[in-house]
């Protein structure tokens, strides 16, 4: 059956054009369950037997939420208990519409069969499609076509089944309206809450339910906050540049304290401070905000205080004394200040955490606190209270009531016991939202066919380059083996030398479900002990990696190049090759080192090591930078799996080696694929830090008689070559780890959406990343575009769009930068394990940041950072004297600058089992010390 609409619109140029618009309808949709005689098909999904057992419907019944319902309660729905739910078409695309994360949930429950989940395609049926009414909002006709549906299924299922009572249809609302209506029509109507307290024998489920956020309180609670701005006037002042909109970072170090960012055209953006309850306003790290900018008088310069929300829960009626900050800031430290006005969106995510029991006989209320410090303390109501103490659990945020000191949330789910390896190791792949899942059978089923061989068809298409003597160099344990190289003398004097990479794309097809699991996961996660690939094991640690004595397909770039160094020819070409060896870096080593070694594999080693040593000079000369971090290997018990050593990594030349071919290959690939595909191409780029970066840098460098040019990379790289200061090696080291923690985050964009490429760490104009597919999604992409460059393969429509590839570089961007994180915690949680396991220990170590009220110390020889604090809460601290210029910090006489040397007394701090802390006190200068925080790593220059 088909209804369609016609009408006229006027062009521009005065015509008219007519507009049908078609809607088909059918008769013969199926209602989905076993127990209809007139619609019955092969397979059902409504289970008569599945019904859940309710005070309010006793007999079998199904249920039918409505949108906000889904929207809301979607934790509730995904409890195993609840079954037989119709979701109708209509609240499918509003939920699509309105929350994509949560109709990603709603489309996963109807796939999965244990839910008795069916989607009834309502708008399609004859008898449930409904037009929408003159003057009648497209919200109330989507909440009359739910109604019309209900009083269906109703029908519909009354005429089918044979008891007495029947087979009910239960409606779920919290629209007090919509209810009404239901009820006046005959429907049987609950609350979501209602309905869920009378389920029988499951009391844990209330309290999954999400609270709403009822402002509607009594007199005698105190108003805490200003009254957000609707969406209207926000979007006015932001017309009218009264207010700026940008995304809100709470501070790790100070509760009190937050910035906006706020994205300008172009590459200029803006940080906006923003400090105190009042003027932060409820919003939450990550939300994004609309901001008032305060008068220039009322300007503040950001805390230089570490300073936790701790102890116990503020009432709400109570007032917040807020640090007492030194108001005689020095005018140029000042930053633009403002107010958070109105949200204009919450980016609220289930958060990991544990629950503050209350101290109140019998209270249901309890505070939660999560593991992320940048997220404020969350009430929810639980009757589990007990049973959760001690345990990891998930919370999700509800609302932020005006008159309360903390937003209102409720229980998601039980992740563990705190403190267990695989609790902690959940949490942090959860708080890092790191998709950790296994495969689905989706993605495995495009996996090849074992046993795989190589065919004459892929021989027909690839160069033969299996006589060459390729190896590997790696890190000891690496399965997911890239990249491999080869180096050898031509004929004509010249040197070949080839960098051959795994060729995932070969494997892993545009658009399939493989394809875009490794889209979304975007890179491969190393954590201590374990990894998160990015695509199955069958490939990442077999058919793709260039195992030795094995025949791989590659992609291939190859030189000829003069014994300076300079390229001569370059080609790409897709390829067959066998490794000859797996080597770590000190095996190669050992190899070059060994003068009674003259074998092929060695030789082309050497080769590859004189001509790398050659290429890094010449691109030092260009101005490249070579910084600093430190990164600590652990050694892993095979048992146990805790770590039983714990140690800074060693570089080798042939680590310096390997990265010299890596990076060239990766500018070759750039240079290709932007000339062949100039809109198109798959870039990285690494931008110029602004000055105020350095800082930091600066004033570090002079404390100590040191003069650094920031200038130009060049000039950093030329000043911290000859930063030196006599009776102090490490100075040098530790002056490079401060400027990486000045830089910028490398990143990937398109390259017709972006006209500055240069990547300011290698001082190159254009690069990319091509030499590690197996681990990252940007590599594939890369892959497919320098294979149509070269007629090796077929292009697809979203190879050639530059906005899906500029949406699919800001993905890979956010998922690399979580895993960067996700790595540090990891490194954090085992140190951690380290020293739960060492007792005290005392080392030497160097101040790397003075702040008001604590110094931060870097211990080298374990890569670990500690802050140890000044000032006490409990009891009379030593006096403070800080200078923000120096910076220095005057401790009982002592004065404290950046690098001085200290000795500390390392220890683990586990009175908080959530926030374990490695406890650092002083021995050498002797003051009086309280308690450590520690101190997450800035990410290292990433290449």
């Amino acid at each position: 059956m088909l209804k369609s609409k016609t009408f006229v619109r006027k062009t521009r140029s005065g015509g008219v054009m007519k507009i049908v618009r078609e809607h088909y309808l059918r008769d013969d949709i199926w209602c989905g369950s076993e127990v209809c005689a007139e619609c019955k098909q092969e397979s059902t999904v409504l289970q008569r037997d599945a019904c859940i057992e309710s005070n309010l419907c006793s007999y079998p019944h199904y249920v039918i939420p409505d949108t906000n319902v889904v929207l809301h309660q979607i934790d509730v729905l995904e409890d195993p208990v609840i079954r037989n739910v119709i979701i109708l078409q209509t609240v499918l695309q509003e939920v699509r519409h309105r929350s994509a994360p949560v109709y990603k949930r709603l489309k996963d429950m109807i796939h999965e069969k244990e839910k008795f989940f069916y989607a009834f395609t309502n708008e399609h049926h004859r008898e449930t499609f409904i037009e929408r009414e003159p003057g009648e909002s497209a919200n109330d006709r989507n909440d009359r076509a739910i109604r019309v549906a209900a009083q269906w299924y109703s029908q519909h299922l009354k005429t089918s089944e044979s008891d007495a009572d029947g087979l009910k249809v239960v409606l779920l609302t919290n629209d007090q309206g919509n209810k009404q209506k239901a009820e006046e029509s005959g429907l049987l109507v609950y609350k979501c809450e209602e309905y869920i307290k009378s389920l029988i024998g499951n009391p844990e489920l209330v309290d999954r339910l999400a609270l709403s956020n009822d402002d509607k309180v009594n007199n005698f609670s105190k108003v805490l906050f200003p009254e957000h701005l609707p969406l209207s006037r926000i979007q006015a002042g932001i017309k009218s540049g009264a207010f700026v909109q940008g995304t809100f970072r709470a501070s790790r170090d100070n509760y009190l304290e937050a910035t906006v960012f706020v994205q300008g055209d172009g590459e200029e953006s803006t940080e906006i401070l923003i400090q105190g309850l009042q003027n932060l306003n409820r919003a939450v790290y990550q939300d994004v905000v609309a901001v008032q900018l305060l008068p220039q008088n009322q300007w503040v310069a950001p805390s230089s205080v570490v300073l936790q929300d701790e102890g116990a829960a503020k009432d709400d009626n109570e007032e917040e004394k807020e640090e007492d900050e030194e108001k005689a800031v020095n005018l140029s430290a000042r930053k633009p200040t403002g107010k958070v006005v109105g949200i204009i969106k919450r980016n609220w995510r289930p958060f990991c955490g544990m629950l503050n029991i209350s101290q109140i006989k019998e209270s249901t209320r309890h505070l939660f606190t999560p593991a992320d410090r940048r997220i404020p303390r969350i009430r929810i109501e639980t009757r589990q209270a007990s049973t959760l103490a001690g345990q990891r659990i998930m919370v999700a945020i509800d609302g932020w009531p005006k008159h309360s000191r903390y937003p209102n949330g409720h229980f998601v789910r039980s992740l563990g016991n705190a403190g267990e390896k695989d609790t902690e190791q959940e949490v942090l792949l959860l708080e890092h939202d790191v998709p950790h899942q296994d495969f689905s059978q989706a993605v495995l089923s495009f996996l090849p066919k074992m046993p795989w061989t190589i065919t004459p068809e892929d021989m027909a298409r690839r160069e033969d380059l299996r006589n060459l003597t390729v190896c590997s160099v790696d890190p000891p344990g690496c399965t997911d083996i890239d990249d491999a190289l080869h180096c050898r003398e031509l004929n004509n004097g010249n040197l070949e030398v080839g960098v051959h990479i795994a060729d995932v794309s070969h494997f892993i097809r545009p658009g399939n479900a493989m394809d875009r699991e490794a889209a979304n996961r975007g890179t491969t996660v190393y954590l201590c002990g374990k990894r998160i690939d990015m695509v199955p094991e069958l490939l990442s640690s077999n058919l793709c990696s260039l195992r030795s004595n094995v025949e791989r397909l590659a992609f291939s770039c190859i030189w000829e190049m003069n014994h300076e160094a300079e390229i001569l020819k370059t080609r790409f070409t897709k390829s067959v090759i066998n490794s000859k060896a797996s080597l770590t870096y000190a095996e190669a080593q050992m190899r070059i080192d060994d003068t009674t070694k003259n074998d092929d594999i060695t030789k082309s080693l050497r080769g590859l090591n004189k001509l790398a040593k050659i290429l890094k000079r010449q691109r030092i000369q260009k101005g490249a930078l070579t910084l600093s971090s430190l990164e600590v290997r652990f050694h892993i018990d095979s048992e146990t799996h805790d770590p039983i050593d714990l140690q800074t990594k060693e570089l080798m030349e042939t680590n310096s080696m390997v990265e010299e071919f890596m990076l060239l290959a990766n500018i070759s690939v750039a240079q290709k694929i932007y000339d062949e595909f100039p809109d198109c191409a798959m870039l990285r780029k690494h931008p110029a830090p602004p000055p105020s970066n350095y800082d930091i840098l600066l004033k570090a460098a002079k404390s100590k008689g040191v003069e650094i040019h920031t200038d130009t990379a060049k000039a950093l790289a030329d000043s911290l070559d000859v930063a030196r200061v006599d009776g102090f090696p490490y100075f040098n080291t530790l002056l490079r780890i401060l400027a990486t923690r000045c830089m910028m985050q490398a990143v990937y964009f398109c390259s017709g959406m972006d006209s500055d490429f240069h990547h300011y760490g290698l001082a190159s104009p254009i690069y990319t990343h091509f030499t590690s597919p197996i681990r990252r999604y940007a590599d594939i992409i890369v892959h497919r575009l320098l294979a149509v460059a070269i007629a090796a393969d077929s292009t697809y429509p979203d190879l050639m769009d530059k906005q899906k590839q500029s949406a699919l570089a800001n993905n890979l961007n956010y998922r690399h930068k979580m895993s960067q994180y996700a790595q540090r915690a990891s490194v954090a949680f085992h140190t951690q394990l380290f020293f739960k396991s060492r007792g005290i220990l005392n080392e030497e170590g160097f101040v790397l940041f003075v702040r008001k009220n604590a110094i931060i110390v870097l211990i080298p020889k374990f890569g670990l950072e500690g802050t140890v604090f000044f000032d006490a809460k409990d009891k009379a601290g030593p006096k403070l004297v800080f200078d923000e210029e120096g910076p220095t910090l005057n401790v009982e006489q002592h004065t404290f600058r950046i690098f001085d040397k200290v000795k500390v007394t390392i220890s683990l701090d586990a009175s908080n089992i959530q926030h374990q802390k490695i406890r650092m006190s002083l021995i050498d200068p002797v003051v009086r010390t309280t308690k450590v925080e520690p101190q997450a790593k800035k990410p290292k220059l990433d290449h």
